[in-house]
């Protein structure tokens, strides 16, 4: 369904949003996430930061274990 190609933390507080640029069929998109947990914003920033270049079914269907 597309790569992922950048993701990104707002500028702004609370840096609560996640902003995710997507390349499908040569066309790139941009998409936010929204979260109301800012640490949990954190995490997930930090996943998709490394997946960058990845396919989007491949992240989806990545296996992330709850770490407490």
């Amino acid at each position: 369904m597309g790569i992922l190609r950048d993701a990104f933390l707002s500028r702004i507080e609370p840096k609560s949003r996640l902003f995710l640029i997507i390349e499908h069929e040569n066309e790139e998109y941009m998409g936010c996430l929204l979260f109301s947990d800012t640490s949990f914003c954190g995490q997930i920033y930090e996943l998709l930061k490394d997946s960058c270049g990845w396919h989007i079914t491949d992240i989806g269907s990545t296996n992330v274990a709850h770490q407490v």
